[in-house]
């Protein structure tokens, strides 16, 4: 059926290429997760009041996470090519593109991670630290656990705007859809394969924002 109403399109390719997108966007939102978490945990419990605070730690951690923040993806990507020879071996294929997806938005999750923390109840973190809880007990027991609904809703944007960045990595080789497109479609003025990872990408978007909508009301006792 899709063959006939898309003749165009070699099938085996865009299945390949949806596959390294998921595999590109699976990965560096994991590691963003983490990453993002240790950042934004950074920031709030060295910033002025809190816990560990640290003028110089916050300033060199905001300082990093400003700069990698602001600069637009594909100059990142085109920036930190020596630095992704050297990890990954190459510079073309999905594996390629993680350092620069997971660096380009770890620190925009890490700042939706200090919000998140912002919002908690003062009160709260007080009352754990009268009963004696130590740093590591606040920050598993009352931290995460308190802030976990917006870190979700954080992360599911996070993860939609990946997406957008493998779409733009795959325009300098790193394979996916946004690949497929460039090379399969735009080069090669063959606008059914483009319409066909552009249609991809909009049901990904759907999926995970659906994904993240449930889990976030599943959590949220507010």
């Amino acid at each position: 059926m899709l063959e006939q109403l898309l003749p165009e399109v070699d099938w085996e390719k865009v299945l390949e290429a949806t596959n390294e997108t998921i595999y590109m966007t699976g990965i560096s939102v994991v590691a963003t997760f983490f990453l993002g978490i240790i950042l934004g945990l950074l920031l709030f419990l060295t910033a002025k009041g809190n816990i560990w605070e640290n003028k110089l730690i916050n300033v060199i951690v905001a300082g990093i996470v400003n700069i990698f923040r602001s600069i637009p993806f594909i100059i990142l990507i085109i920036l930190l090519l020596p630095f992704t020879k050297i990890v990954v071996g190459t510079i073309l294929g999905a594996n390629a593109a993680l350092p620069a997806l997971i660096i380009g938005a770890a620190p925009f999750y890490a700042r939706m991670v200090e919000i998140a923390l912002r919002e908690i109840d003062k009160g709260v973190i007080e009352a754990a630290k009268s009963m004696g809880a130590k740093t590591s007990t606040i920050i598993w027991k009352v931290l995460i656990p308190e802030s976990m609904p917006a870190l979700v809703s954080g992360i599911t944007v996070t993860a939609i705007a990946l997406i957008g960045y493998t779409a733009m990595a795959g325009a300098i080789g790193a394979g996916g859809l946004g690949n497929l497109a460039f090379l399969e479609g735009f080069n090669r003025g063959n606008n059914q394969v483009t319409f066909v990872a552009t249609i991809i990408i909009l049901i990904f978007v759907f999926i995970i924002q659906f994904i993240g909508d449930i889990i976030t009301k599943s959590i949220d006792k507010r």
